[in-house]
């Protein structure tokens, strides 16, 4: 049974958390709450996933299974979402039979851009400017409105680049999907940013309200995927500030439990604009599991456990960089002179594809720079080209 203390319900160890989701995310936040003596039960379609590899019990389920839900609930003295392209309605099915502290209503916002810029816009939270489309008509009109170039986004759904349509030329709009603007789909139109640097801060937040943020990084993307990010971020000091500022505004204007992800643009004269949001641990807070006091997975389960929040202190420069699958062999066949300070995590995904994450490295060094000469003499991933050098070490466009 779960004590309460007040309104909040505490979980002691060998108690058991649910988790909705069975990715990496899952895997390693899994492995963090093990330390603390909690047991893990996960709910994912897939029978092999990483993160039910690493529970002790797993759930292979559909996410729109309210029968398996309900087996999870029943198992679980609390549940966490480890991913956000999941139906609401199983979240707020959760919430009647269990404790879900980050409730339904953040995901339902974080999963929706345009409800997600429409909360963040009203706060006074700087976003890009935007249209919600439904239809051909609509995209003509938002058109007039943003002007070319712009990008073109499913309203829900898609990471990693899919879902997304990027419109340099009127020509540009023959190009897309036949049936996009069929059947009353919704879908986003943004303005396109001309930003210099991609970064993100993670912030932590309690049900108490205590609030604890990551160092900002600066993150590097190669096909919409994450590459690399780096600590500490290649900012003027005002910048980072600035940045977290904006996150934790954005984690109290959410009421979050647990953790908020906030993607940010930086333009050349140092104004930041939230890109987007995600309410859990994030690929570009990888770093922190072997460069921070304590790690964001650790920081998750203690924030939705409503324990006081751990030092969020960056202990040594580092940069991590993402294993996909087209980098795996290079990777295993460097694997067995990897030097100590190259800290290596493997998800457990059987198949290697092509722009799959099968897993990361966090190399730790004197300095940023000590630690890119390692990444680009280790040849498991192609050289930075000269426009992503600039991005990682130029510091000041202003």
């Amino acid at each position: 049974m779960i004590e309460t203390k007040g309104q909040m319900k505490v979980v002691a160890p060998g108690q058991t958390i649910g988790i909705l989701g069975g990715g990496q995310l899952g895997r390693m936040t899994i492995l963090e709450g093990q330390k603390m003596g909690l047991q893990f039960v996960t709910m994912d379609p897939a029978t092999d996933c990483p993160g039910g590899q690493a529970a002790q019990w797993h759930i292979a389920a559909p996410y729109d299974d309210l029968h398996a839900a309900n087996r999870l609930a029943e198992k679980a003295d609390l549940v966490l979402y480890e991913f956000e392209n999941i139906d609401p309605a199983v979240v707020k099915f959760l919430e009647t039979k269990t404790h879900v502290p980050q409730g339904s209503r953040l995901l339902q916002t974080a999963q929706h851009r345009i409800l997600e810029k429409t909360t963040l816009q009203r706060a006074g939270i700087p976003v890009t400017d935007f249209v919600p489309v439904k239809s051909r008509d609509d995209l003509i009109r938002a058109l007039r409105q943003i002007g070319l170039p712009a990008v073109l986004k499913t309203a829900t759904g898609g990471y990693d680049g899919k879902g997304q349509w990027m419109l340099r030329t009127k020509p540009d709009l023959d190009l897309l999907p036949g049936d996009l603007l069929d059947g009353g789909r919704e879908l986003i139109l943004e303005a396109f940013i001309p930003f210099v640097k991609e970064l993100s801060v993670i912030v932590a937040r309690n049900p108490q309200g205590d609030l604890a943020s990551f160092p900002p990084a600066v993150n590097l993307h190669r096909n919409h995927i994450l590459h690399m990010t780096v600590v500490p971020a290649p900012l003027a000091e005002p910048v980072k500030a600035q940045a977290i500022a904006v996150a934790e505004r954005v984690a109290e204007t959410l009421q979050v439990v647990g953790l908020i992800a906030v993607e940010m643009f930086m333009l050349k004269d140092g104004r930041l604009v939230v890109n987007e949001l995600a309410p859990r641990p994030h690929n570009s807070g990888h770093y922190t599991y072997d460069a921070c006091a304590t790690s964001q997975f650790e920081q998750f389960v203690r924030a939705s456990l409503g324990l006081p929040l751990g030092p969020t202190d960056l202990c040594k420069p580092a940069v991590m960089v993402n294993i996909l699958g087209e980098h795996a062999d290079a990777f295993r066949q460097a694997f067995p002179s990897l030097p100590g300070h190259v800290k290596f995590h493997w998800y457990g995904k059987k198949e290697a594809k092509k722009g799959r994450k099968m897993g990361h490295v966090t190399v730790l060094a004197e300095s940023v720079n000590q630690a890119l000469e390692w990444i680009e003499s280790s040849s498991i991933w192609p050289p930075l080209t000269s426009e992503e050098k600039k991005v990682i070490y130029d510091r000041d466009y202003f």
